[in-house]
């Protein structure tokens, strides 16, 4: 296929296509993280200073549930786009719908269009996500050596969106300056300009993507027959009936509140990985190398679990950290918590030339999954560095140095290139053929149950408990890096040919 020849290096010497995929997720990140800065804020801050008053814990919760939701609604995402829609379109919807979920929020109806925001943000990612980076996939053949670095760079076309928008976003929420949140905050101007990001990324995708991307994407992989349409139809209107069923019983009862609904939620997003690996690896469609590639990506899936869970701690735990016990300035120039955001893309766009350099001119390099493991204690050294600041002081009270923030971030970040770009190329060689996209929802899948986790144990999170929180969840990811090194070989021999 003329796409994935090694002759086409129209982009930084891979597929032109790879400039257009780039440049989508570019915006759609933009308009994500952009919100993301300050939806935590937004959601604790009194009704006096903008805000909707939730009680800070609670607020924490919602936005790692939110973020959890976001990646498991990547499963219907690849199912439609393997089966009905193809890739092509799925993102276009996705996209459409992410933008007016963004143009809700920033409308003044309370926690009503907070909720209408994240029914909408949450489906429209679920079809965008999996699906661009299926794409990217298809630009390459399974023995081109560019697919790793073509996929750092698509990483770091994220980041590029992901790192302007935390400044760029509470820029429009604080009146248009550059400090710390003032008294009375104009959350909804902010909330905008994260709708206006995702409109320019519909545009790009939209004109460019007709010129450059494969034709192949605007076709289901494997289209389902009618006959198997019915039962899928029916199973999903009895979930839907299960589901209004047990909040309805939950309301009788007196339990229907937001905790028990997160509660619900954690257990469904931990329960479909499991359920999908079953489905794969029973499926008639998989043959014997497919069925040992699945059986593979299991230790490497719990170990993205891992790492995720501290990554998107980010906007969740660091972000409080930020708030409440860090200073907001260095010298003369003062600055919002919210800015640190910036920290997750700005390092990942730092290191990334070095690791493209690095992953395509190391000919004896790691494993994926000996790169999962080093990776898994870099996350976990990341919590242990944040830790220091309470047992230094012996106190964790009052506000230390933002180089503390700053480093937690570096360190995370190193993990980050050894993992998540690594996470999405070997997905895309693991994937049986039949399941290509579904098998990106499945990486996908990690960051959500990795939030779902954080949904709950983010509760646990206060200044009395600061320092054991840092130590107990660093420790853990170091302990799995370190238990992963030891099955790097024979998860390796599964992999049956895959690097």
């Amino acid at each position: 296929m003329e796409n994935k020849s090694n002759a086409d290096k129209f982009f930084l010497g891979q597929p032109r296509g790879l400039s257009t995929l780039f440049f989508t997720e570019m915006w759609e990140r933009f308009s994500y993280y952009g919100m993301r800065a300050i939806l935590l804020f937004y959601m604790y801050y009194a009704v006096s200073k903008g805000g909707l008053g939730f009680d800070q814990g609670t607020a924490a919760s919602i936005m790692s549930i939110y973020g959890s939701l976001v990646y498991m609604s990547g499963v219907v995402g690849g199912w439609l786009s393997d089966r009905v829609w193809g890739s092509r379109r799925t993102v276009f919807i996705g996209g459409i719908l992410i933008m007016f979920g963004h143009i809700a929020l920033s409308l003044p109806f309370g926690s009503s269009a907070l909720f209408a925001s994240i029914a909408l943000i949450v489906v429209g990612t679920g079809l965008l996500k999996p699906n661009v980076s299926e794409m990217v996939g298809g630009l390459y053949s399974e023995t081109d050596h560019r697919r790793d670095a073509g996929f750092s760079m698509f990483v770091f076309g994220i980041n590029l969106g992901a790192a302007v928008s935390p400044w760029a976003v509470p820029f429009a929420a604080n009146g248009f300056g550059f400090h710390a949140f003032g008294n009375e905050m104009n959350f909804h101007a902010g909330f905008s300009l994260a709708a206006i990001g995702m409109f320019l990324g519909l545009l790009q995708y939209y004109f460019d993507g007709k010129k450059y991307l494969s034709k192949e994407s605007l076709y289901p992989q494997d289209p389902i027959e009618k006959e198997n349409l019915r039962p899928i139809i029916t199973w999903s209107v009895i979930g839907v009936i299960a589901l209004a069923v047990v909040i309805a019983l939950m309301g009788v009862t007196g339990n229907l509140d937001i905790n028990n609904i997160i509660w619900i939620i954690t257990i469904v997003v931990i329960a479909l990985p499991i359920i999908y690996f079953v489905m794969m690896l029973s499926s008639k469609k998989v043959n014997k190398v497919e069925r040992s590639r699945v059986w593979a990506y299991v230790p490497l899936f719990i170990a993205a679990a891992i790492f995720w869970a501290i990554e998107e701690s980010g906007s969740v735990v660091l972000a409080l950290f930020a708030a409440d016990r860090t200073v907001l300035h260095i010298g003369g120039w003062h600055f919002a918590a919210a800015n640190f955001q910036t920290l997750n893309p700005l390092f990942i766009m730092i290191l990334t030339p070095f690791f493209v350099w690095l992953w395509s001119s190391w000919k004896k390099q790691p494993s994926s999954p000996g790169k999962f493991s080093v990776g898994l204690v870099f996350a976990g050294a990341s919590y242990l560095f944040m830790a220091l600041p309470g047992i230094i002081n012996g106190t964790t009270s009052g506000r230390v140095s933002p180089w503390w923030l700053v480093g937690s971030w570096f360190i995370v970040e190193i993990a980050e290139m050894l993992i998540s770009p690594i996470g999405l190329s070997v997905t895309t060689k693991l994937a049986p053929k039949a399941f290509q996209s579904q098998m990106m929802s499945m990486w996908f899948l990690a960051d959500a149950a990795g939030q779902a986790v954080n949904a709950q144990i983010v509760k646990l999170y206060s200044a009395n408990t600061e320092v054991a929180y840092f130590l107990i969840v660093g420790l853990v990811s170091v302990a799995f890096g370190i238990l992963l090194l030891f099955f790097v070989k024979p998860i390796h021999r599964l992999m049956d040919g895959v690097d």
